[in-house]
């Protein structure tokens, strides 16, 4: 059997050709397709229409609870009081851009640019991940003056036209442009690779391969824990040798933090940090505001004066007054309810109960991750991906109250990856549902 690659955004979506005209759903349904059009996605072979979250719960229009095990977004929690005060009072007095001197401001950039490794490091606000990406793009290329940009083989990295075309997990048809090389990581599934050695070949590879068709290196542009790629955590350091050869190369480190960043991996604040690299550019996107749309992108003064010598930079809502409050009670309640820490120990104790599921069940063929950020390779008998079982898994666990999704080259890992307030009882409600899903719910044909 071959192994097709598949678009992250197919694996786990509604089919709205399949859509029937009965059901509770049905009239939602209809008007989403009709009404917002062919780009819509929604979760899950039966949609649900939510209505309110609180910390690790959402809660749909018929009122059933479901453990939210998969949002990276609300990173402290679905609704949490903290930012929703923070937002509503700046909201109340005041809410303009940056060309106005704000203090507040001053204060978030100078907090969050003292936990990064750069050498005179600035901030730039914007309002996704989507625009940080295509921003670091431009940087690097000005300053390089180079096109290429190396990138895993499944990366993730936005949606602006930019950033689409260096994330080949969203291209449902033909390849990446000339001027990307991909990395494959799928070989470090194998335990006997030594992962640094492999990943540094890779690159070499991919140096040599942009080189031929004349574009260089700009950048290696990378999300450390590989999260779409099927979440590639360990070990820790494995990616040092290859940013170096990109370095020595004359390209940039571009770390794309808006999965691993802020605490997710509970060893470190930043994914970077865990292999022990210094980026030359960090973006971050999501998990910043907590839902509220604020993102960001921090590099040395250098590289931003190139830019502003060229063309400059402004983001009309990046940095609002109401987006730097929403993203300082972020910065502020991680550390105050030590949310990193908990990722470290609550993902350690689902880690190891992830595994003893693996001893038990072989359709759970291996388990990945840092923190609260962890994948769970779906295999079927033979040993090949398994797509398939993988979406029966989720859509089982989805109908028990258990939220996950997918990711992966071929689409067949869980991915597991709650809000850092996740505690023990909810892992352990997690595990059991997951254990009654593969017990009860995968007999039968695979139709």
């Amino acid at each position: 059997m071959k192994n097709e690659t598949r678009s992250i955004l197919d694996q786990n979506a509604f089919d709205f050709d399949r859509a029937g005209s009965d059901g509770p759903m049905s009239s939602l349904i209809r008007q989403r397709r009709d009404l917002v059009g062919p780009t819509s996605m929604l979760f899950y072979d039966e949609p649900i229409q939510m209505v309110e979250g609180k910390g690790v719960w959402l809660f749909d229009a018929g009122g059933r609870r479901y453990l939210d095990a998969y949002n990276n977004v609300p990173v402290l929690g679905h609704c949490h009081p903290r930012v929703i005060d923070a937002v509503a009072r700046q909201i109340s007095r005041l809410n303009v851009h940056t060309r106005y001197l704000d203090e507040a401001l001053h204060r978030y950039a100078e907090q969050l640019l003292a936990t990064l490794p750069l050498e005179n490091g600035r901030l730039v606000m914007t309002c996704t991940g989507s625009e940080a990406n295509d921003l670091a793009l431009r940087l690097a290329r000005l300053h390089t003056g180079h096109q290429g940009i190396i990138v895993s083989a499944a990366a993730y990295h936005g949606n602006t036209a930019a950033v689409t075309e260096v994330s080949p997990s969203s291209l449902k048809q033909g390849g990446v442009p000339d001027y990307v090389a991909c990395i494959d990581l799928e070989p470090l599934n194998v335990e006997a690779v030594d992962a640094a050695a492999f990943l540094d070949q890779q690159v070499e590879a991919a140096l040599e391969k942009l080189e031929s068709r004349g574009f260089g290196c700009a950048a290696l542009l990378i999300d450390s824990i590989f999260s779409s790629d099927g979440v590639y955590a360990d070990p820790a350091g494995a990616l040092a040798p290859a940013v170096a050869r990109v370095k020595h190369a004359g390209g940039l480190l571009i770390a794309d933090e808006v999965q691993p960043g802020f605490g997710r991996t509970g060893s470190e604040l930043w994914g970077f940090a865990r292999h022990g690299l210094i980026p030359d550019i960090v973006t971050f996107g999501k998990p910043m505001g907590n839902g509220y749309p604020v993102a960001g992108l921090a590099a040395p003064d250098a590289l931003l004066a190139e830019l502003s010598a060229q063309t400059g930079y402004f983001n009309t809502f990046g940095g609002s007054s109401v987006a730097v409050a929403a993203a300082q009670a972020v910065l502020d309640t991680l550390a105050e309810e030590q949310l990193q820490a908990n990722a470290l120990s609550t993902g350690n104790e689902l880690l190891a109960g992830l595994r003893s599921l693996c001893d038990e069940f072989p359709q759970l063929a291996r388990v990945r991750g840092a923190g609260l950020f962890i994948g769970v390779d779906i295999v079927a008998p033979e040993g090949q991906p398994d797509p398939l079982t993988c979406s029966r898994i989720i859509n089982a666990l989805r109908h028990r109250g258990v939220l996950i999704g997918a990711a992966g080259l071929y689409g067949n890992v869980l991915k597991i990856r709650p809000p850092l307030c996740f505690k023990p009882e909810h892992l352990d409600l997690l595990l059991e549902q997951l254990r009654q899903v593969l017990v009860n719910d995968l007999t039968g044909d695979k139709a």
